[in-house]
Order: C-alpha cells, then structure tokens, then sequence
C-alpha cells in the first residue's frame, strides 16, 4: 500500500516539466490525477496513459490558466471526474524573461494572471470540494526572493506574492 491510495489529485500546468513530475510522483504514491495542459495536448496524452500504466486513473484538461472561467471549468471537471478532491497542486506558470524596460502590459498580465490569479481562482474553486484533510499546494520559485538576473522582476514579483 502507498502512502495516497484511493487520494484524488488535480495538477495545474502539468503537461511537461515539473508539473508532470510531480502528477507521475503521486500516481506513484497512488492517487488518481487530472492534469491541467494549455496546448501540449500531445504531451498530455502521454502523461496520462504513463499514468496508466501505474494502475491509477488519469484524465487531461485543457485549460488556459489565464482565463478564469477556465481555472474554475477545469477544478470543477476535475472534480466531477474524479468524484471530488483531496489535493490539488497549483503549478502553471509562466516566465517572460524580458527586460524590465521593454515588458508590456499583456506580458505583464499575463505573469500576474496564470502564476498568481490562476492560483487563487483554483483554490476558491477547490475548497469546496475537498475532502477532510485535503491539501491545497502552490509552486513557487527560488527567484521569489533573489532575482539572479535581469529580465525576471516580474516573474519574481509573481512568485514573491504566491508566498503571502
């Protein structure tokens, strides 16, 4: 037995890179997993069925985390498809790696509305569904206190606010 069987888990951003990291280490301690993808459909098919074939069920979403109509659409599916929530991972994020002078308002937006609005869109979302001890956690970054280098302010700025 695993330390998260029979847990019900929504990962944000999970296509690729940490995110599906983090999917496949909970199907491994077994939890069943939705991911959230904006455009790596391919990817996320992959990761679902990798998370297949540990025996655990698995779904994708796709769901801009800019847009908060799909943040609450893809917590509410998720739930619907799993038969509710015990963790959800909050981990889409975006970098625009620019210089502080040259960002514009849409990049800037866009920083604030998937690595910081998107998180507390999913949360509202998935309190209601969560069951007694569930677990909200939210990916944040090194830079979050320390910009190693010019073009992340904003992006550090994003992370810094998920630490509040």
């Amino acid at each position: 037995m695993t330390k998260l069987t029979g847990k019900l888990a929504l990962v944000t951003g999970a296509a690729r890179g940490i995110g599906a990291g983090i999917a496949l280490a909970l199907a491994d301690q077994g939890a069943d997993v939705v991911i959230t993808y904006e455009r790596s459909t391919e990817r996320a098919a992959t990761l679902v069925a990798a998370i297949e074939q540990k025996g655990r069920r698995a779904f994708a979403i796709q769901a801009d985390s800019a847009d908060a109509a799909a943040v609450k659409r893809s917590v509410d599916e998720a739930a619907a498809m799993l038969g509710g929530l015990d963790i959800l991972v909050n981990n889409a994020g975006i970098a625009r790696v620019i210089p502080f002078v040259d960002l514009s308002l849409a990049d800037i937006d866009a920083m604030l509305n998937v690595n910081v609005r998107a998180a507390v869109l999913a949360a509202q979302a998935a309190i209601p569904y969560l069951k007694q001890g569930g677990r909200i956690v939210t990916i944040g970054s090194n830079v979050s206190q320390r910009v190693p280098f010019g073009g992340l302010t904003v992006y550090a700025l994003t992370k810094s606010a998920l630490l509040a």
